[in-house]
């Protein structure tokens, strides 16, 4: 993949000295390149563009277009031909590379999830912030959100007329408005394109799986002498994923992962629950087996403990394994672990329309209208069967095995606690619908005023995303608990003990073993119709900038823009009743989902999936004022500006708040070296979803109760939204150099940047283990969260507050040089490009009582997971026919927690903040990508492309199958296809 940092923003007078591909890029794209290194070279399968007006370029990081103007912000930019070589589905896949986006969601993020909402979602994230801080625009225009959080799916893009991609890395609320605290993805399409074009790829991996195919085409044509344009393009894409390999995952010494990836390791961390005895309190371990329930069942306390069950029934002594805690053991009986069992890569389908129409008023005023309709599927299955550990079975169950059943009598006892993970359903499975409805009209140009001309942009934008989640094969658990419950009746047959259930359609369940259940028991427990949840989101803006030059200072002319925008998002989400309840209205029983008196009326009713009814919206109003004046111009000192830029921005829900920037580039009497640096003012409102969600309730399994001897137990997490939130303030400070294009070397570009980022009452929420920790450790506040005392309605609170910090500091480094071949005899280009991000601090603090801040700098689990150190590399040689492209990813090896204490002996006192453990190491990975292209005529070209050449494995960490932002988890893949361009 090619990258390229931007070095300059300007409005050239004449091409650049090397921009013969830039500006021709450019000239499809309706504008001239800033910079020689900004588009790269173009891809040999291009046609040429028509010759057409020079026209403006807007590179984003500033409102400003004035003649020699240069941004303070920093901006990477991918183009056209780095989009195409990197052969990826979905362009999401070659922007999440990038060494500043960390913690981006994918296909392979929240494939463990059922109420999540956030699968197969394709979200980018800047500086590890989440994706809810960064700020994704396509033409410099906001998208409606396809989640609640407001987050953008840029796999809905219209990918085939995207023709460069804008990241500013630095702050640019005081430009953009809210969300911009990361940064800004700016997703710039071919607003002239003229032609035909059209892709047409398929892959898959070296497993067998995660068959990819996609067909993409574009149309462009110009009418009336060239004043009306009308571009069309549409594209279908379809990813099989990797499916679930089922119970036991991981538990193999030789590998038992999906369809033979052999990586998959049961990795667990065992709690001993001592603290001051010299020795860790927390051990690190592989084949990490429950032993609260086992694959066909588990009697996991009292006298018959251990006794566990085969496949056909049949009491057989539970293997425990070694090293055991209470709840846990290294070894023994692992077929029945479910905790590696779900989907490690969605199923993604992705259809999409995208039309354009533009008229020239004149040659500098256009209007236009454009049209984005898009549909995501995805599918995944969150675990195997449904783990539970907490039965209680009478002794007199028919389905009891005789020889238990005398090991009752024998033992005084009426009942027994029992575990089992339900292998006898089928897997519970997780489909998502996304629809996207976006449709923009606008006028954008210039005229003159005064003698000089001033640049405007109109526009009216309206998006509906409509989200459908429904989940099949899942449990409703009172109708469960009571089909557990099995007696014999008076007639001999076996039936519920509850007679009101048997009314309502009880049929008994046999949990003992693998026992196929009979229709009307499956029916009656898991019903064809599961849970489900229908969302409507709308978003409308209308936006207002004009730009130009007032008068002149002594070192050129003052440039301003200024603007203003509003906005309006609402959001209303609709469920089932046995989910959302029906004490609620606007939720009733019907023919689908009928009156059951088993069912709580409050809901909850599912295993999970638990969608609730909700909504809300919320309005902005923004105006900004941006201004550019040139400090220095001169041959003898060189030339500097001053950037300043500040907007007012008023929320229907919290009120008006105020964010600014100030920067400034120095380009010094060095040949070709610049300074530049800025400091902002940025915030982030809090979004639907943390202000208006309704109650989402999951089973949360495997949670630790420290109040009990570390048990391990399944409460009913809830997580809801909170309407008192606050807007997010963040300071932002960038300062950098650059190196460009010096007269000695005119193909090499360097860039260093040091950024800085705090963020104050930042809004975040406790997960439900955290807080239960936190409260044994004598913080009081999360207390009142969860209640633990009752194992059958055990459950924990999740909110968001506005109690967090966030700081997080480092530094990029970008580097790229360019040379034709021709002084050494040989045709073409060579290209090396490089670009690494070194986070150095990424400081979480809750500002809770009796809590210290965490360094997250370097951990390498979990979303939050944000390594030292990642790379990006790429070597290129292209001629006229032929290219060949090596590109090198590469993350620093990371541990667990910095605030883990790493001891085998003489371990000080483990506490809450400071735990004690006896491993701590997460490592880093490096993969290796080829590609390769040939053109056969001018106009069709094929490619082939292997990613992660070398096979290197994904690594398996506690608590989670892997980290899936940081590490491939596909494998070696290939990719062969064939392009058009007309």
């Amino acid at each position: 993949m090619l990258a390229s940092p931007v070095m300059a923003q300007q409005r050239p007078t004449e091409p650049a000295p090397t921009a013969e591909g830039a500006n021709a890029a450019a000239g499809r794209a309706g504008a001239t390149a800033p910079d020689a290194t900004v588009q790269g070279a173009v891809a040999q399968d291009v046609a040429p563009a028509q010759a057409e007006p020079q026209r403006d370029v807007v590179v984003t990081g500033s409102r400003i277009i004035s003649s020699g103007f240069t941004a303070p912000t920093p901006t990477q930019v991918l183009s056209y031909e780095a989009i195409t070589k990197n052969a990826q589905p979905n362009i999401f896949t070659t922007v999440a590379q990038l060494p500043s986006l960390q913690g981006s969601t994918g296909a392979s993020v929240g494939a463990n999830g059922t109420s999540t909402g956030v699968q197969g979602l394709s979200t980018l994230s800047l500086r590890g912030l989440q994706p809810i801080r960064t700020l994704t625009l396509i033409d410099g225009q906001r998208v409606v959100g396809a989640n609640v959080t407001g987050v953008a799916d840029v796999s809905l893009f219209p990918q085939l007329l995207i023709e460069r991609v804008d990241v500013v890395t630095g702050g640019a609320s005081a430009s953009y408005g809210s969300d911009a605290v990361g940064g800004v993805v700016n997703f710039i399409t071919n607003t002239r394109f003229e032609g035909f074009r059209a892709n047409a790829q398929t892959g898959i991996s070296t497993y067998g799986d995660d068959h990819n195919y996609t067909f993409q085409a574009a149309l462009g044509r110009a009418f009336m002498q060239d004043r009306l344009h009308v571009i069309l393009s549409g594209e279908y894409s379809h990813e099989d994923g990797i499916p679930s390999a089922g119970f036991g995952v991981g538990n193999s010494p030789d590998g038992d992962g999906p369809n033979g990836r052999d990586w998959l390791v049961a990795r667990g961390v065992l709690n001993r629950g001592i603290t001051r005895d010299g020795l860790p309190q927390y051990l690190y371990r592989d084949h990490v087996q429950s032993t609260l329930f086992g694959r066909f069942g588990l009697i996991n306390s009292g006298p018959l403990q251990g006794t566990a069950f085969d496949g056909n029934g049949n009491p057989v002594p539970f293997r425990y394994g070694t090293e055991c805690v209470p709840g846990s053991c290294v070894g023994g009986d692992l077929s029945g672990s479910v905790a590696n069992g779900n989907s490690l890569k969605s199923a993604i389908g992705r259809l999409n329309t995208y039309g354009r129409v533009g008229f020239d008023i004149d040659p500098n005023n256009e209007i236009y209208g454009t049209f984005n309709v898009a549909e995501v599927k995805t599918s995944n299955t969150p675990n195997p069967g449904f783990a539970q550990d907490n039965l209680t079975i009478q002794c007199s169950n028919p389905f009891v095995p005789a020889a238990v059943q005398a090991a009752c009598a024998a033992n005084g006892i009426t009942s027994f606690r029992f575990g089992t993970v339900n292998p006898m359903f089928d897997f519970i499975d997780v489909n998502t619908r996304r629809r996207q409805y976006r449709f923009v009209g606008g006028a954008k140009g210039k005229v003159a005023v005064f003698g000089t001309d001033w640049r405007y942009d109109a526009y009216y934008q309206h998006g509906t995303e409509i989200t459908d989640i429904n989940v099949s094969n899942i449990a409703l658990m009172p109708r469960y608990r009571a089909a557990v419950q099995a007696v014999r009746g008076p007639n001999g047959v076996i039936t519920c003990a509850d007679p009101i259930a048997v009314a309502n359609g009880c049929s008994p369940l046999n949990v003992f073993g693998n026992v196929t259940p009979s229709d009307a028991t499956r029916d009656y427990i898991t019903p064809p119709n599961g849970p489900f949840q229908h969302t409507r989101q709308t978003q409308d803006v209308a936006g207002l900038s004009v730009s130009g030059e007032t008068f002149d200072l002594p070192a050129g002319p003052l440039a301003v823009a200024l603007g203003s925008e509003f906005r309006h998002e609402f959001y209303r989400v609709n469920a089932d009743p046995y989910g959302n309840g029906v004490n609620v209205a606007g939720s009733a029983y019907g023919a689908d989902y009928p009156a059951d008196p088993l069912l709580s009326k409050g809901g909850g009713n599912w295993y999970a999936g638990n969608y609730r009814n909700g909504g809300g919206g919320y309005d902005v109003l923004e105006a900004f004022l941006e201004l550019n004046a040139p400090i220095i111009n001169s041959q003898e000192f060189g030339r500097a500006n001053l950037n300043v830029a500040g907007r007012a921005t008023n929320y229907s829900t919290s009120g008006t708040v105020y964010t600014w920037k100030i920067g400034g580039t120095f380009d010094t009497a060095i040949d070709g070296f610049r300074l530049r640096a800025v400091t902002s003012r940025d915030i982030r409102a809090p979004n639907l979803s943390e202000l208006f969600a309704a109650p989402v309730t999951s089973n949360r399994t495997g949670t630790i109760d420290p109040f009990n001897n570390n048990r391990s137990i399944t409460v009913l997490q809830t997580t809801t939204g909170n309407p008192n939130l606050k807007p997010e303030i963040a300071r932002n400070t960038e300062l950098g150099m650059v190196l460009s294009r010096p007269s000695w070397l005119p193909g090499l570009s360097l860039s260093f940047d040091y950024f800085k980022i705090d963020i104050r009452n930042a809004i975040s929420a406790l997960d439900a283990q955290t807080q239960i920790n936190l409260c044994f450790g004598g913080v009081s506040f999360t207390c009142g969260s969860f209640d633990l005392s009752n194992l059958d309605s055990a459950y924990v609170t999740v909110q968001p507050f506005n109690f967090a910090s966030i700081k997080t500091d480092g530094f990029d480094i970008e580097g790229s040089y360019r040379t034709e071949l021709d002084g050494i005899g040989l045709p073409g280009r060579f290209t090396v490009r490089a670009l690494a991000t070194h986070t150095m601090n990424f400081i979480q603090d809750t500002g809770l009582p009796n809590t210290i801040p965490k360094q997250l700098a370097g951990t390498n689990i979990e979303a939050t997971a944000v390594p030292h150190w990642k790379l990006l590399a790429t070597q290129d040689y292209s001629t006229d026919l032929f290219s060949f492209t090596l590109q090198e990813r590469w993350f620093s090896a990371g541990v667990l927690s910095n605030e883990n204490i790493v001891c085998s002996t003489n371990c000080p006192v483990s506490t809450v903040n400071h735990p004690t453990y006896d491993y701590n190491r997460v490592p880093g990975a490096f993969y290796l990508d080829v590609s390769t292209s040939y053109k056969f005529t001018p106009h069709i070209s094929g490619y082939f492309k292997i990613d992660n050449l070398l096979n290197r494995d994904a690594e398996t960490v506690p608590g989670n199958i892997t980290t899936p932002t940081l590490y491939d988890v596909v494998g070696r893949a290939f990719r062969l296809g064939f392009r058009a361009n007309f």
